[in-house]
This record gives C-alpha cells, sequence and structure tokens, in this order.
C-alpha cells in the first residue's frame, strides 16, 4: 500500500474513533440529554418530593417556633409585593448537611455541587412499616434491592419508602408518639448505613422525621451517615410514584452559609412509561 493509501486509512481509523470512542466512554450521554430534552414533551416524568413551606407543617417535638412570614410590601401600597420569613433549619422537606452532626465537618454550603445529581435508589419498605412502626431497614433490604437492580453506583441518593407520607401533615398520625412522648416510625438500620456509606453514594432520604427510627435514642445513622461527609433529605413527600430503580433525583437546598441544614426542593426524574418497578 502506497503512502497515500496509509494515510487514508489512517485518517479512516481516526474518523471512526471520533464516531464511537465517545459511545463508550460516555454510553449513558445520549440516554441523559433525551431524558432532559423530553421534559417539555410529557415523554419525561418531573415528580416534586417537596412540601411547600408554611406554618402548618410537622415541627421536631418541642421545638416552640419553626416558620414565620409576614408582608414588607404590596402592591395596593407600593405597586410590588414582598415578604420577609423565618423558619428552622430543619422543618419541612430538608437537607441535613454533615456538620449538623459529629464528626460531620460541612457545611450545606460546602457541599460539593455534583452531590446534589445522581441515581434514585429507592427501597420499599411500606409494608414492613405498616406492621411494625420501629422497623429499620436491615442491610439485607439494600442487598435485595442490589439483586434486582445491580450493585448501587457510586454517586447515587437512597430514598427510604415507608409509605408515612399518607400521615402528612397530622401532627398526631406523622409523629406517632405514645404515651411516654417518644415517637415511631421506622427508618435506616446502622447497618443499612454503614453498607450504603460504603457504596461511596452521595446521600439518603426519607418521607419521614428522621432517617433515624422515630425511637431512636443515639441517633447512630445521623452520626454514620453525616460523620462520613454525605447528607440526608427528611421529610420527602409521597415517594409511591417514583421507580424503585431509573429515575434520577436533583437535590436544590438553600444555599445557606454556615448553615446545618435547610429547606431543599427535590425532584426525581425518569422516563414516562417506562416498566421499572414502582411498588
Amino acid at each position: 500500500m502506497g503512502v497515500s493509501g496509509r494515510l487514508g486509512l489512517s485518517a479512516a481509523v481516526v474518523l471512526v474513533l471520533m464516531m464511537f470512542l465517545p459511545m463508550a466512554l460516555f454510553p449513558q450521554k445520549s440516554q441523559s440529554d433525551s431524558l432532559l430534552s423530553d421534559i417539555s414533551s410529557g415523554k419525561t416524568r418531573v415528580l416534586d418530593l417537596s412540601y411547600a413551606i408554611n406554618d402548618k407543617l410537622v415541627p421536631w417535638p418541642g421545638d416552640k417556633r419553626w416558620f414565620e412570614a409576614q408582608v414588607n410590601a404590596t402592591v395596593e401600597k407600593n405597586g410590588y409585593f414582598t415578604r420577609s420569613f423565618w423558619m428552622l433549619e430543619h422543618y419541612g422537606t430538608h437537607l441535613d448537611a454533615p456538620i449538623h452532626f459529629p464528626p460531620g465537618k460541612a457545611t450545606v454550603d460546602q457541599i460539593p455541587a455534583k452531590q446534589f445529581f445522581g441515581p434514585a435508589v429507592v427501597l420499599d419498605v411500606s409494608a414492613e412499616g405498616a406492621k411494625n412502626a420501629d422497623y429499620q431497614a436491615p442491610a439485607s433490604r439494600v442487598e435485595e434491592w442490589e439483586k434486582k437492580h445491580g450493585r448501587i453506583s457510586e454517586g447515587s441518593i437512597v430514598l427510604l419508602r415507608t409509605g408515612w407520607a399518607s400521615r402528612w401533615p397530622d401532627a398526631r398520625k406523622y409523629r406517632n408518639q405514645d404515651a411516654q412522648g417518644k415517637m415511631h416510625f421506622p427508618g435506616f438500620s446502622a447497618e443499612a448505613a454503614k453498607l450504603l456509606v460504603s457504596r461511596k453514594v452521595s446521600g439518603i432520604g426519607c418521607d419521614t422525621l428522621s432517617v433515624d427510627y422515630g425511637a431512636s435514642e443515639d441517633f447512630a445513622v445521623h452520626h454514620l451517615v453525616l460523620g462520613a461527609g454525605l447528607y440526608q433529605l427528611e421529610n420527602l413527600s409521597d415517594l409511591s410514584e417514583v421507580p424503585e430503580a431509573g429515575a434520577f433525583l436533583v437535590v436544590a437546598p438553600i444555599k445557606l452559609e454556615g448553615g446545618s441544614g435547610g429547606p431543599a426542593r427535590v425532584f426525581a426524574v425518569w422516563e414516562a412509561g417506562s416498566n421499572e418497578v414502582r411498588k
């Protein structure tokens, strides 16, 4: 083969590599691009997993103040409308930053932005929680999910679906306190938390007041998860429509300097009509 032929072959090889190397390196790029572009057409589902903030949400027992808002200007008087508000960092749908519990360090504004985007892993323990309000999802529940869907990928966000959102915003039913004031609702176990930390997930979340089960006194999950630099999402709204696998999560907390946490807007995004398990 002559020089020109070898050059032509080399050019062809380069062209093929340019066409197919991106596909090999980024096999999910076209899928994710389609997922985003199809939002406006309705082919992609977007579900808001956050409660609107007002003074009627369920606060942690013992909190005396949690949300206040007042009007600063009205259209009738000022030609525009504004309000000011005050609220607790941990109220309604919110994020716990690592610094919230030792040995965690990072404040909410210091959490790397990339950790707010990731595949959603949904662990459905609603049946167990209905039978036992003190249920703690064991590590075996994580392993069962992995047997069905594959190993949890690094950067995932793991959500515990307990069904407790059906009790919101009835404080009595949602807190489920006994005569001694101790709360009873499901949560993650310390063993499950350790396993998820080892999987290098970005965060965990739940549809209850706490990722620890309600009767917890040592908040072991808080210490383990936040101590490892992950974040937690609490008081997520109804998770029943979110597939166990196949959805993508977008977490948008308030960027509060020095904050131990703060209110968050959380979105689940997935392909409409997909056959992923939603039970």
